[in-house]
C-alpha cells in the first residue's frame, strides 16, 4: 500500500473547471504507483460510474466523493449572503462515502441539491447534513471551505464555530483539510488550522486539489477555466489558479510540501481504507408491473399474446404457435415478461391516444411477442426475422426495445409512464457534449483572444469526417500543421486544443432516454436537472445505468413519423379521406415505378441521399424486400456489393452459392450475405449451431475475438460435414461469414425501416402537395432541408409563392394542388412563434396596410427588429407598397416608433385595432431612397431563405448557358460524348482530403438541367481555385462521372472551370453544321449561304458532311467567317434541326 491517497480530485465531469478525463487521471496515478483515489468533482457524481469502472480496471481503489456546496442559510434561499469571509451564498465541503449508506446519502444530497437547491449552483445546506451523514466523511475543502475561508481571512473564533459544527454533524469523520499551492491565504489559513486541530482534537488531511495530470497542462486548464468563467487568457483582472500547481502530483512531492505535518499524509491513507463502497453492477431492477386477480406477468404476458395473434392472424399455424412457446419460454427463464408488459402498455397507450408509432426499430423487430402485443408492426414470421437477434439466452443482457414515436406525441407518453409509475420513478436520462476536433478549437481560440474569422479559418482546415481527432487533422492536412509555425497564439492554439480535445463541455439531456425504476430512483441513482429545460434527469449516462440494471429505453422522436401524421391530416382537411398508412398496399408498382425505380425519393425516409439515388436508377426495385436489402446494402462496408446485387437481380451476373444448401437462406439476396440473421442461420443449418449459438458467434466474429472465433470454427467444420459438405468447402463458407459478420446489418430493423420508408413513397406518389407540405413543416427550421424540398417541389410542377405578411401562415400552406404559400418561420431569423403571431394578429383584425400596423400589433411577442428586418430583407412586406431599401434604411423610424407605441399601450392607451382612435395615429415618414437592384434583393434572399425565390441570377445567363452546354434541360447527354459542359451556380462546397492529405472539393452547380455534382480534384482544384466558392456563376467542362440508364448524367469531373461571364465568346472558336446527304436541295442551300453572308464574323464555319452509310466527313470553309450571335444560330437550326448546330 502506498503511504498517500489524494482525495481532493477533479475530473472533466468538473465541466470547464478540470482538464483531465476519468482515463487520464486512473493512468497518472497507476504510473505514480498509487493504490487508490477519489474523486471529487464539483457538485455532482457525473464520473461516478466510469470513474469506479476505470479505477477498478487499473487495480486501484475507487474512493466516491463530491465538493459539494453547503449554502450558508437554507438551501432554498434565493439570496446573496456576505460573510467575513466570502460574498457568496454557498461554501464548499468534500464528501467521501465510506459505505453503502455513505454512498446512498451521497446520491441523496447530490439530488436534492439540484432539485431543490440550485442557485447558481447546486447547494445543500446543514440541516442536510445531519438528515443525510451517515456513512460519510467530510473535510474542510479549499479556500472557498467554510471553515478554511475564515482561517485564511484571520477569523478565528467564526472558523472554530464552524469546525465544531461540522464536528458535531460528522462525529469522528471530520478533518481539516491543508492545501499548499504557494498562495498566501493558504498559508494563512494554516497557522489557524493547525491550531483548530490541536484544540478540538480535529486531525488534519493534505490534498492537492487536483485538477489536471500533468505540470505541463497548467496552461491548457487555464484556457479552459477562461472558457468556463467567459474571459480571455488576457485579462489581467481575472480570477485564475496558480500556474502548475493543482497537477496529480506523486508522493514524494507531497511529502516536500508537508513535511512539518506528517500526519496530514498519514491521515490520506487512514481515511482511504476507511472508504470501501462497492457498487452494485450487473443485477437488475425492473419496476414491477401493476397486476390484478394474483395473475402472474409470464401468464398475463401469455394471455395478451394469444388475443394479439388472433387479431393479427386469420389462422394460427402450427409454426406460429411453436414461435410463440418457444419465444415466451426464453423470456420467462430470463425474467423478463414484466419488461414485454411495460414496453406494450405504453406503445399501446401512444396508438390508442392517436400518437403515431413506429412499425419496430432494431432487432426487436424480430420478435414474434413483441408482434403480438402491439409493440411492433413487423411479423417476423413473414419477414423470417430471429427472435435470438433480439434476446438471446446464452448472452444475459438487459432486453433493449427503443420505440419510434412521432415527435409530437413523445412527452405525452414520458407523462403518461410518471403517472403510472411515479415521478420520482421516472427520469429522462443525462448525456454529456465533449470538445470535439472543430468545436475545441473555436473555444479555445475565443479565449486566447483571437479573431473569431481567424479562429473560424483554421477551424475549417479540419476535414469533414466523423469522430476525426486532431492528431488526424494535422496528418491529413499540411496547412493545419503550419499553423503552430504562425506565431506563438497559433502554437499554444493547438497545443491546448490537443490536451483538452475530447474534455466534457456541458450536460445535457438525452434526446430519448428514459429510466424507470421499481422505486425511487434516488435510492439507485444520482438526479439532475437542467437548469434551463426544468427537465430531471440521471446524473449517469445511458452506459452507466445499463452498468447499474435500471431500466432504460428509448423514446426516438422520428420526424418522419411526424411527416405522415401531418399528411394524412391534410388529406383528410382537402380530400375527406381517412387513410390507415398501416394498411396500404405494399405491392403498389405505381409507387415503386414513378418513385423509387425513377429515384423520385427526395423526402422519402432512409431514400434521399445522392448515392442511395443513383442505385435506385440502376436497381429498378419492384418489392419491398428490395427496400429492406439496400437500407442493409447502402453503408460502409457492404456498400461495395450493391453493384453485384443489382447485376444478379437483373441477371446480368449469375447468382452463385458456395453449396446449393445455401439457397433457401440466400435466395432473397441473390446469393450474396447481407443481413446478420443470414449468418446466423447458415451457421444454424449448416454449422450445427443453435440459433443462440449462432447468435454468439456472430458478436465474436464482429469483435474480432481471436480465441472464440477458432473454437467456432472448429465447431462449424464439423457440423457443415454432418450435412455432406467437404471440409474445403466449410472453411471457404466460415471465411466468408467472418467477413460479412463485420458489417452484415440487422434485417429485422432494416424491414421496419422500409416499411417507413414505403409509407413516404406511397403519400409523395399519391398526394404530393401534402407530402410536401407535411415534411417542409416539420424541417422549418432546417433552411437546408427546407430548400432541398421545395426544389423537388418544384420540379413536380408546384409553384411556391413569396413569403407575405398578408397571406402567409407560419407554415406553408397549400393553396390548390399545384401552388403553396411560404411560410413565414422558414424565414431565418423570424422564429415560430413570431411568424404565428403575425398570422393570428392578420386573421384576427385586418390585412395589414403599413409597416407600422405591424410592429404596433406585435405587442408583447417575439416580433423584434431582427425579425422585421428579416421580414423586410426578403421581400415579406412589399405588399404594403413599400421597396425592400426603402423599409430597410428607416428600420430605425420603425422600431422606434414600436417602442413608443408599446409604451403608450402600456398606459392604457387605445389599441391600434380595436377602437376608432386607431385612425387618429400619425406615423413616421419613411426614407425616401432608391429601389435596390436584384441582385442585392437576390442575395438577401439567398441568405434568409436558402436559395433565390424571386428571380434566377442564372437568368442573363441562360441563353448562353443553354447554347453551350451538352446536356438537356433534363440533364440527358445531348452527343452521347464521354466529355460533358454545362454552366450553372455554386450551391455548395464540400472541401475534401485525399489519402495524401490533398485538399479537393465536391460542387453542388444548380444548372438548367437540375442540380449536378461536380468533382475538382486537387490538380485542377489548385488551378480554378479563385473560382470556386458558393453563389458563384461558372462553367464547368470535363468528363461524365456518373450517367444512369436513361443517360441523364448528374456527376462530372471537372477538367476546366470558367467565370460564367461572356463565357460564349470565350468558348466559340468555331460554327459547326451537320448536313446530311438527302439534303441537296437548292435552295436549302442557297438559303444557307445568304445566312451565312448576312452574319459575317471571326469565326469559321465546319461542315459535317453525313453519307448515306452515316459517316460524317469534316470540310473547313475558308470562304465564310461568322458571329454566334443566337438570331443566327436559330436560323441554321431551323433549317438543319436544333441538334445538328452547335458551338465548339
Amino acid at each position: 500500500m502506498t503511504d498517500f491517497v489524494h482525495l481532493h480530485n477533479h475530473t472533466d465531469y468538473s465541466l470547464l473547471d478540470a482538464a483531465q478525463t476519468v482515463e487520464q487521471m486512473c493512468n497518472r496515478v497507476y504510473d505514480l504507483g498509487m493504490d487508490s483515489i477519489a474523486v471529487t468533482d464539483h457538485g455532482n457524481l457525473f464520473a461516478m460510474i466510469p470513474f469506479y469502472k476505470q479505477a477498478q480496471a487499473k487495480g486501484i481503489k475507487p474512493i466516491i466523493g463530491c465538493e459539494i456546496y453547503v449554502a450558508i442559510n437554507s438551501h432554498r434561499d434565493r439570496q446573496h449572503v456576505t460573510t467575513s469571509s466570502s460574498k457568496k451564498n454557498y461554501h464548499h465541503l468534500v464528501l467521501l462515502a465510506q459505505n453503502v449508506q455513505g454512498y446512498r446519502n451521497l446520491m441523496k444530497l447530490c439530488s436534492i441539491a439540484y432539485l431543490d437547491g440550485f442557485y447558481y449552483r447546486p447547494r445543500v445546506d446543514k440541516d442536510l447534513l445531519r438528515q443525510y451523514n451517515k456513512g460519510l466523511i467530510a473535510t474542510s475543502a479549499c479556500l472557498a471551505g467554510e471553515v478554511t475561508s475564515y482561517a485564511a481571512a484571520g477569523d478565528y473564533e467564526s472558523a472554530k464555530k464552524a469546525a465544531l459544527e461540522y464536528q458535531e454533524i460528522f462525529p469522528d469523520r471530520f478533518y481539516l483539510e491543508l492545501q499548499n499551492h504557494g498562495i498566501i491565504e493558504e498559508k494563512k489559513a494554516h497557522v489557524i488550522l493547525k491550531k483548530l486541530s490541536q484544540e478540538l482534537d480535529i486531525p488534519l488531511v493534505a490534498t492537492n486539489d487536483c485538477h489536471y495530470c500533468l505540470k505541463s497542462d497548467s496552461n491548457a486548464h487555464d484556457a479552459l477555466f477562461c472558457l468556463g468563467t467567459g474571459k480571455d487568457v488576457n485579462d489581467q483582472n481575472r480570477m485564475k489558479y496558480e500556474p502548475g500547481k493543482f497537477y496529480v502530483k506523486s508522493a514524494d512531492e507531497m511529502y516536500q510540501i508537508f513535511k512539518d505535518v506528517p500526519e496530514s499524509l498519514e491521515n490520506t491513507v487512514r481515511i482511504s481504507e476507511q472508504c470501501n463502497v462497492e457498487i452494485p453492477l450487473g443485477s437488475y431492477h425492473f419496476p414491477a408491473y401493476p397486476l390484478e386477480n394474483n395473475i402472474t406477468a409470464d401468464d398475463y404476458l401469455q394471455k395478451i399474446c394469444q388475443i394479439g395473434l388472433e387479431a393479427k392472424y386469420d389462422s394460427i399455424s402450427n409454426q406460429i404457435k411453436d414461435r410463440l412457446d418457444h419465444e415466451l419460454n426464453i423470456i420467462q427463464k430470463m425474467g423478463y415478461a414484466g419488461y414485454f408488459l411495460i414496453t406494450q402498455d405504453f406503445v399501446n397507450y401512444a396508438k390508442n391516444n392517436n400518437i403515431p408509432v413506429g412499425p419496430g426499430r432494431g432487432s426487436a423487430a424480430g420478435s414474434l411477442v413483441a408482434y403480438a402485443t402491439g409493440i411492433t408492426d413487423v411479423d417476423p414470421i413473414q419477414y423470417n426475422l430471429l427472435f435470438e437477434r433480439f434476446l438471446n439466452p446464452e448472452r444475459v443482457t438487459m432486453p433493449d426495445i427503443d420505440i419510434d414515436f412521432c415527435i409530437d406525441g413523445r412527452e405525452k407518453v414520458i407523462d403518461y409512464i410518471k403517472e403510472k409509475y411515479g415521478h420520482d420513478s421516472v427520469a429522462q436520462i443525462i448525456t454529456f457534449g465533449t470538445m470535439k476536433a472543430k468545436s475545441v478549437l473555436r473555444d479555445v481560440g475565443r479565449v486566447l483572444g483571437m479573431s473569431y474569422g481567424e479562429v473560424d479559418r483554421i477551424a475549417k482546415l479540419v476535414p469533414n469526417e466523423l469522430n476525426i481527432t486532431l492528431d488526424r487533422a494535422l496528418k491529413l492536412n499540411p496547412e493545419l500543421r503550419e499553423i503552430s509555425n504562425h506565431s506563438p497564439i497559433h502554437k499554444n492554439l493547438i497545443d491546448y486544443s490537443q490536451t483538452l480535445e475530447g474534455c466534457h463541455r456541458h450536460a445535457s439531456t438525452h434526446a430519448a432516454g428514459v429510466v424507470i425504476a421499481p422505486g425511487p430512483l434516488t435510492d439507485y441513482v444520482p438526479l439532475f436537472q437542467n437548469s434551463s429545460t426544468g427537465d430531471v434527469a440521471t446524473q449517469v449516462d445511458m452506459n452507466g445505468l445499463e452498468d447499474l440494471g435500471l431500466l432504460k429505453m428509448d423514446f426516438l422522436g422520428l420526424r418522419n413519423l411526424t411527416v405522415i401524421n401531418k399528411a394524412i391530416e391534410l388529406i383528410a382537411t382537402r380530400h375527406n379521406k381517412v387513410i390507415d398508412i398501416n394498411k396500404i398496399n405494399l405491392k403498389d408498382q405505381r409507387v415503386y415505378d414513378n418513385i423509387f425505380s425513377s429515384a423520385n425519393t427526395i423526402g422519402v425516409f432512409q431514400f434521399e441521399s445522392d448515392g442511395m439515388r443513383e442505385y435506385l436508377t440502376q436497381l429498378k426495385s419492384n418489392c419491398i424486400e428490395d427496400l429492406v436489402a439496400m437500407n442493409a446494402l447502402y453503408r460502409p462496408g457492404p456498400m461495395a456489393n450493391i453493384p453485384e446485387f443489382i447485376n444478379r437481380k437483373h441477371g446480368v451476373s449469375p447468382i452463385v452459392y458456395i453449396d446449393s444448401q445455401l439457397e433457401p437462406i440466400l435466395k432473397e439476396t441473390y446469393g450474396i450475405i447481407v443481413y446478420q440473421e443470414q449468418v446466423i442461420q447458415i451457421a444454424s443449418d449448416i454449422g450445427g449451431f443453435s440459433l443462440a449459438e449462432s447468435d454468439m458467434m456472430r458478436r465474436a466474429m464482429g469483435k474480432k475475438k481471436t480465441k472464440l472465433m477458432a473454437s467456432y470454427k472448429i465447431q462449424f467444420i464439423e457440423g457443415a460435414k454432418q450435412k455432406n459438405i467437404s471440409e474445403s468447402v466449410a472453411i471457404e463458407l466460415f471465411e466468408l461469414l467472418e467477413k460479412f459478420a463485420d458489417y452484415g446489418f440487422n434485417k429485422s430493423h432494416s424491414v421496419a425501416y422500409a416499411m417507413i420508408a414505403y409509407q413516404t413513397a406511397w403519400l409523395k406518389h399519391y398526394y404530393p402537395i401534402e407530402f410536401l407540405t407535411a415534411n417542409i413543416s416539420s424541417n422549418i427550421n432546417d433552411t437546408d432541408n427546407v430548400v432541398k424540398l421545395i426544389s423537388d417541389g418544384r420540379k413536380m410542377g408546384i409553384e411556391i409563392k413569396h413569403p407575405d405578411i398578408n397571406e402567409s401562415d407560419a407554415d406553408f400552406v397549400i393553396i390548390d394542388d399545384s401552388t403553396l404559400q411560404y411560410g413565414l418561420a422558414a424565414i431565418k431569423n423570424v422564429g415560430y412563434k413570431a411568424a404565428e403571431q403575425i398570422a393570428i394578429n392578420r386573421k384576427e383584425n385586418k390585412k395589414y396596410n403599413s409597416i407600422f400596423e405591424l410592429v404596433a400589433g406585435s405587442g408583447d411577442t417575439n416580433i423584434n427588429k431582427k425579425v422585421i428586418e428579416s421580414l423586410i430583407l426578403v421581400g415579406a412586406c412589399t405588399s404594403l407598397g413599400n421597396h425592400r431599401s426603402e423599409l430597410f434604411e428607416s428600420l430605425d423610424i420603425i422600431v422606434n416608433f414600436a417602442a413608443k407605441f408599446q409604451k403608450d399601450q402600456h398606459r392604457n392607451q387605445e389599441d391600434l385595432f380595436g377602437g376608432d382612435k386607431s385612425s387618429n395615429i400619425i406615423y413616421p415618414k419613411l426614407k425616401n431612397v432608391e429601389p435596390w437592384p436584384v441582385e442585392k434583393e437576390l442575395k438577401y434572399e439567398k441568405e434568409l431563405l436558402g436559395f433565390y425565390l424571386s428571380n434566377d441570377p442564372l437568368a442573363k445567363h441562360e441563353e448562353e448557358f443553354i447554347e453551350l452546354s451538352t446536356l438537356d434541360s433534363d440533364g440527358n447527354n445531348k452527343y452521347n460524348s464521354e466529355f460533358v459542359q454545362i454552366g450553372g451556380i455554386i450551391s455548395n462546397v464540400n472541401l475534401r482530403y485525399d489519402k495524401n492529405g490533398n485538399q479537393w472539393a465536391i460542387l453542388v452547380l444548380e444548372t438548367y438541367s437540375g442540380s449536378m455534382q461536380v468533382y475538382v480534384f486537387h490538380n485542377t482544384y489548385l488551378d480554378y481555385l479563385n473560382f470556386i466558392y458558393e453563389d458563384n456563376i461558372v462553367f464547368v467542362r470535363g468528363k461524365i462521372g456518373n450517367q444512369s440508364d436513361n443517360n441523364q448524367v448528374n456527376q462530372i469531373i471537372a477538367n476546366q472551370i470558367y467565370s460564367g461571364d461572356g463565357i460564349k465568346n470565350k468558348l466559340t472558336k468555331k460554327i459547326n453544321i451537320k448536313i446530311d446527304y438527302q439534303i441537296n436541295q437548292k435552295d436549302v442551300l442557297g438559303q444557307l449561304k445568304a445566312i451565312l453572308l448576312a452574319n459575317k464574323g471571326e469565326y469559321p464555319v465546319v461542315f459535317h458532311m453525313l453519307s448515306s452509310q452515316s459517316r460524317s466527313q469534316k470540310i473547313i470553309s475558308k470562304n465564310f467567317l461568322v458571329n454566334n450571335d443566337s438570331g443566327f444560330l436559330k436560323k441554321l437550326r431551323t433549317l438543319f434541326g436544333i441538334n445538328n448546330v452547335w458551338i465548339s
